[in-house]
């Protein structure tokens, strides 16, 4: 069943060539040729389409195929839908078979239709010699493209009183098509961040204590607060602060953390107090210390009376320290503060403060690799990638932005975010994937859709009654602007016709005239000499043709000969009276229009009679070398698909302002709009113009025709030639599908551009058709390489513009040309550090990192190596669980922090060194 609808529905709309069928003796007959037998007798107008044939049952019976016949009664009787084709209209449901041909066809053949056998051929019939009619008598129906039907299935299927029916079917048949038949693509829908309706709650201050040491980890995206005597933080929100005024309070407002996330208009004011990795609003971050403060429930006494324990960067600046201290010292009057590296206290909190080992921290900012011997860091052999998980969600930004440049919303960060966090993942092999990435079975498998969030309009359905009054009324507008068009039309004609006249009369004046009279004379009716004159008279009598072929198009010539006898054209004006000389005027005008309407049909006769000699003789070249003529076939469709090719181009071109073809036809447009009078004009008034309009001087100058050259270049011209250069390669196709063996339909340009094989499609649409018209697919965004392009800058950064080396380039140098080590041989240390390897951070948790580090590690090793690779379950919260365990610590922690005594006496310059916090210098 799905066989017959998907070849029928699929190729009346796509690969249908217009022939046309005579009524009588149901002869076909090219339109190309003068041969074209139409019969319309007012009642019934019979028009032949033949569809292109598939390559495995119908390549050599293209002629013979899928018969449609258009009936203007059925479809005014039914009122059948029509549905359009490059040429014509096709009304898809009133269509009928006609049985052409000897079958061949077996009895395991089913019918298209109900995919039932056809049991009751008689045993000892010779299936493969009956003929239509013999076939008709087994009520088995064979169509020219040999597909087989029952006969009451076929008849059902076109029973004209059920249409409803056949729509349904025909729907059916549209799903069950070749590309209906891919499955559809899971959508998933970008939700905006969510909205709180309740504020960051408050811990009760009942169970304060202020001896007990606070553990911030004040992250360049998540703040983590909470007490070192709890197993988790409290506190998680988002390190943003919002000023938001109120002009009706005229009071400003400040939001912090999640209370940004009260309402639209704040959360999108909200500003991080970091720029990259460095704090640079220090204003912001005294408000979220001490909203924080507040939200542990911080009983103050001119101050905070509780230690505190906080992180800083790998090698943080003098600067950005000594602003930590006056904050707390001085604005908060904390006791006792300890800074430590948060890379290392993510280590510490899975580890002992004595072991070997190595730690990966994949942060919001940036990388950091640092090597660990005896529990005590290695900062001289640390090593940092300017690359984290913000620069990661930027950049996927961009590409996809520049993936989707005309994407009719804007993404927030957050919706971005969302992206990279669920969809990214880490290539176990990046080289080879991204190879594959763009293959339909791939895509099937990885390629993502989602879809950005929307309103969706929906126009209300009227009804039937609804539809045809509205029909109604627009033909009654259309028939009533057709007859106000007419009477222009015919008002300007008479008034070009009276001009004409005019002329006529001054320029038999100038005949036996010297220079000098002509010259005045011309002077005086407004031109500059001789010559234009006549270009004015030229293009005059050429607009008169034209505005006369039009009014007089499709008049019956004969019987208006009938009824004018233009018999006072050889009468002089003088015997006439003033009636009889606009009659003559109007029978001037007739004879003119029927003089060149005869023209027009003799150059219409001529030219099917050359066509029909050019058919015979390529139809004589085809038969005695056929070679030949399939040779010159196929350069003439390479020709024609390149111009084509070349057209597609250029209108992709013309869409892009910045783009040298549209620059060129803006130029010309901007130099058409100039109105420079020219210099040396002698005229003594405006010149005169075909509709005299003194104002429209355009084309008076042959350079002004030039410039249509290119202005006429525009999208709708463009697609009216690339829709023409299309039917003539359908048409040498279809010839080439006919004669030539070595042509398949692999080799039609329908083939070549179907977006199977189409990269772009596939990288932008993804393995499914697109519809340009769905409001849904215009909303939706493919990720395909980008799942695996962008994770991949952690290992090879300069993909993201860096000229830095990867996670595995840096671990590489430490473990095998450090601590005495060597490539082919591991020191005792390097073999510790690589049987404690650390993954931490919020970056880590991208599916397939791990895995990833581990396949690069045993790539570099020598050979056996022992490696282990570890990572926590939260790797986020590593460092804060780092600092609950540095304060629970009685022999670690006292050795780590610096006194508001120690600050007074030594400065802001001063650091407190300690094994999980920077040193002075390296």
């Amino acid at each position: 069943m799905s066989k017959f609808f998907a070849y029928y529905s699929h190729h009346i709309m796509k690969y249908f060539k217009s022939k046309s069928v005579s009524r009588q003796e149901g002869v076909v007959a090219d339109n190309n040729t003068g041969n074209r037998q139409v019969r319309d007798d007012g009642k019934q107008k019979i028009i032949y389409y033949s569809s292109l044939s598939d390559k495995a049952k119908c390549r050599a019976h293209k002629l013979k195929c899928s018969y449609i016949v258009v009936s203007n009664s059925d479809i005014r009787k039914y009122k059948l839908p029509l549905q359009k084709t490059r040429t014509s209209y096709v009304n898809i449901y009133d269509f009928k078979v006609v049985l052409q041909g000897e079958c061949e066809f077996t009895k395991e053949d089913r019918c298209t239709l109900c995919m039932g056998s056809f049991n009751e051929l008689p045993e000892d019939v010779d299936i493969t010699l009956l003929a239509g009619k013999a076939l008709d008598e087994f009520m088995v129906v064979r169509t020219p493209c040999k597909h087989y039907f029952h006969k009451e299935c076929l008849s059902d299927w076109l029973n004209f009183d059920n249409l409803e029916n056949a729509h349904n079917r025909i729907n059916e048949a549209l799903e069950m098509s070749r590309d209906a038949s891919v499955a559809p693509l899971n959508v998933t829908v970008l939700e905006d961040q969510p909205f709180r309706e309740e504020g960051e709650p408050f811990d009760s201050a009942e169970s304060y204590n202020p001896e007990t040491p606070i553990a911030i980890d004040f992250g360049s995206y998540n703040v983590r607060a909470g007490y070192i005597n709890q197993n988790k933080p409290t506190h998680v929100f988002v390190n943003e602060l919002t000023r938001y005024r109120d002009r009706k309070l005229a009071h400003t407002f400040t939001f912090i953390g999640n209370d940004t996330l009260v309402d639209q208009t704040v959360c999108s004011q909200a500003k991080s107090p970091f720029d990259g990795s460095l704090i640079t609003n220090w204003d912001y971050v005294e408000d979220i210390m001490e909203y924080t403060f507040n939200h542990l429930g911080v009983v103050s006494d001119n101050g905070v009376r509780n230690p505190l324990i906080i992180n800083e960067r790998l090698a943080c600046l003098a600067s950005q320290r000594s602003n930590w201290y006056q904050i707390l010292f001085e604005s908060f009057d904390i006791p006792q503060a300890t800074f430590g590296i948060d890379s290392l206290f993510a280590y510490y909190a899975n580890n002992e403060t004595n072991k070997d080992g190595i730690v990966i921290d994949c942060g919001n900012q940036d990388t950091n690799v640092i090597p660990i011997i005896n529990g005590n860091a290695i900062l001289t052999e640390s090593k940092r990638i300017d690359w984290g998980g913000s620069q990661a969600i930027d950049f996927l930004s961009e590409v996809m932005t520049l993936k989707y440049p005309y994407f009719p919303t804007k993404l927030s960060d957050y919706q971005y975010r969302r992206m990279y966090e669920d969809y990214c993942y880490v290539s176990q092999n990046y080289n080879e994937e991204i190879t594959k990435c763009l293959t339909l079975e791939q895509l099937q498998e990885k390629n993502v859709v989602v879809e950005a969030p929307f309103t969706e309009i929906l126009q209300p359905q009227k009804t039937e009654e609804e539809l045809r009054i509205q029909a109604e009324k627009r033909k009654e507008t259309g028939k009533r602007l057709q007859e106000q068009a007419k009477q222009k039309r015919i008002e300007k004609l008479i008034q070009k016709t009276e001009e004409y006249e005019y002329f006529s009369k001054v320029k038999e004046q100038l005949v036996d005239q010297p220079k000098k009279t002509v010259l005045s004379i011309l002077q005086n009716a407004g031109f500059d000499d001789e010559r234009d004159f006549k270009k004015y008279m030229y293009n005059l009598e050429k607009s008169l043709k034209k505005a006369q072929a039009i009014e007089t198009d499709g008049a019956d010539d004969d019987a208006e000969e009938e009824e004018h006898k233009f018999d006072l054209l050889e009468i002089a004006d003088s015997e006439l009276n003033e009636e009889q000389i606009k009659e003559k005027r109007k029978q001037r005008f007739l004879k003119a229009s029927f003089d060149a309407r005869q023209k027009a049909k003799e150059e219409k006769i001529r030219k099917q009679q050359e066509e029909e000699e050019a058919r015979k003789k390529e139809e004589e070249w085809r038969n005695t070398n056929l070679a030949s003529w399939i040779k010159d076939k196929r350069k003439k469709l390479a020709v024609l698909v390149k111009k084509r090719k070349d057209k597609v181009k250029l209108k992709e071109d013309m869409k892009d302002r910045k783009s040298q073809a549209s620059q060129k036809r803006m130029k010309n447009l901007a130099n058409l709009a100039e109105d420079t009078p020219q210099s040396g004009s002698k005229r003594s008034r405006q010149q005169a113009t075909i509709d005299n309009d003194p104002n429209d001087t355009f084309g008076a100058n042959d350079d002004d025709w030039a410039v249509y050259n290119d202005v006429t270049q525009n999208p709708e011209a463009l697609d009216e030639l690339i829709e023409e250069d299309y039917r003539e390669i359908v048409e040498l196709e279809g010839q080439l599908l006919e004669f030539d063996p070595n042509f398949t339909e692999e080799d039609t340009l329908d083939a070549q551009y179907d977006w199977r094989n189409s990269i772009l499609h596939l990288f932008l649409r993804g393995p499914a058709p697109h519809d340009s018209e769905d409001v849904h697919e215009q909303h939706q965004m493919h990720l395909n390489i980008e799942r695996i392009r962008v994770p991949e800058i952690l290992f090879e950064p300069s993909i993201g513009g860096l000229d830095q080396a990867g996670i595995s380039e840096l671990c590489e140098t430490i473990l095998l040309r450090k601590f005495d080590s060597k490539p082919s041989k591991l020191s005792q240390t390097a073999l510790n550090m690589v049987n404690n390897t650390w993954l931490t951070g919020g970056n880590s948790r991208i599916p397939g990192t791990r895995e990833r580090i581990v396949k690069e590690f045993t790539q570099f090793l020598p050979v056996q190596t022992q490696l282990a690779v570890y990572q926590s379950n939260n790797p986020s919260l590593d460092a804060w669980n780092g600092m609950v365990k540095l304060g629970n610590n009685k022999e670690l922690y006292p050795k780590s922090f610096i006194t508001k005594t120690d600050y007074e006496e030594f400065g802001p310059e001063y650091i407190k060194e300690h094994q999980l916090g920077n040193v002075n210098y390296f």
